[in-house]
């Protein structure tokens, strides 16, 4: 019997192991592969665009900023490891604090693909008003934080000279020439730096480009990475009854629970909207739903632990603040009004 019984939690633990490993590579090779593609298409805008002109038109947002990034988080279905070098990569092109951290917040939470899941689930109303506050939320707290010291509190991309400096032609001149005469016209001539040179020099905008990519990619991959390691031991070993014990039910202290409970959980969209629907049939509240799913989706640990790699410890405080307060606030709209 004593056999059987370790037998039968070998196996267990086996399964679950398995499970984590499965979480770990479908999360950790998809984000992988998102930050790679993001980190190039980022440094490719930062190299191309005209910084001195993008920088001018960002910060004539003013104290529309918060309104700005808010606006731009609509039309991106982002996931943390996407949103983040896309966020890096405006705090390197000149963009305010309001504008970055409204558009950490909405998102992954107010984009069309999250509103439009909820639509189908829920209906039009609940989608509306779900929207309006984690829309406003954005727009109030990336304002807010905008105007205090929080704003400093952001990490800066930090390239090493010699992946950042582009050589002047002249420094090209020498490095390309390799004939001891001292006619620089001539050999400006063939060692200019158009991309068609002699001296097959490559384009130093796509060189630009792709170092501050690869900058990027590595500053965060470690925070993807344990990102994907959290995500794995959550789905592997927190049961679902521990959910359902804690939220099946419709006491509105079971809203601030859910959105305490949110963080660690790591809900992916497309997998929360089922579960919710269950529990909601069980007994659970609307309003104990919509604060899991603004918790779970804002401000989950993996997402954290990716967010870590742009911002400091007190602007990852003010993040989670900002999320668990539209987790709390918007469930007790819809406990009281759905």
């Amino acid at each position: 019997m004593y056999i059987y019984a370790c037998d039968l939690r070998i196996n267990i633990m086996n399964e679950k192991l398995s499970l984590a490993l499965d979480e770990f590579l479908h999360v950790g090779v998809g984000l992988v592969i998102i930050i790679a593609l993001v980190s190039v298409v980022t440094g490719l805008i930062r190299a191309f665009v005209p910084q001195e002109k993008l920088q001018k038109r960002l910060s004539k947002t003013g104290k529309f900023g918060g309104l700005m990034g808010a606006l731009l988080g609509l039309p991106t279905p982002f996931c943390s490891a996407s949103m983040v070098p896309v966020s890096m990569g405006m705090v390197e092109m000149g963009a305010p604090f309001a504008m970055v951290f409204s558009f950490l917040l909405s998102a992954p939470l107010a984009n069309f693909v999250v509103v439009g899941f909820i639509f189908g689930v829920f209906g039009w109303k609940v989608a509306l008003v779900y929207f309006l506050i984690v829309f406003i939320g954005s727009v109030l707290f990336g304002t807010l934080f905008g105007k205090t010291s929080i704003k400093n509190e952001v990490k800066r991309i930090n390239l090493d000279s010699k992946d950042t400096n582009v050589e002047d032609s002249s420094q090209q001149v020498v490095s390309c020439g390799t004939s001891s005469n001292n006619n620089s016209s001539q050999q400006v001539a063939s060692c200019g730096t158009s991309s068609n040179s002699v001296c097959g020099e490559s384009n130093p905008k796509l060189n630009e480009a792709f170092s501050f990519g690869w900058a990027l990619f590595k500053r965060i991959l470690p925070y993807v990475l344990i990102g994907a390691v959290i995500s794995a031991a959550l789905v592997a070993f927190v049961p679902d009854t521990w959910v359902q014990k804690y939220l099946g039910n419709d006491s509105p202290l079971a809203i601030p629970i859910a959105a305490g409970i949110g963080v660690p959980l790591y809900l992916r969209i497309e997998m929360a909207i089922p579960i919710l629907k269950a529990l909601i049939v069980k007994g659970m509240s609307m309003g104990a739903a919509i604060a899991l799913i603004i918790g779970g989706t804002g401000a989950s640990l993996p997402e954290i632990a990716i967010i870590s790699s742009m911002l400091k410890p007190k602007a990852i405080m003010a993040f989670i603040l900002s999320v668990m307060t539209m987790a709390i606030v918007g469930g007790f709209i819809f406990y009281f009004f759905f």
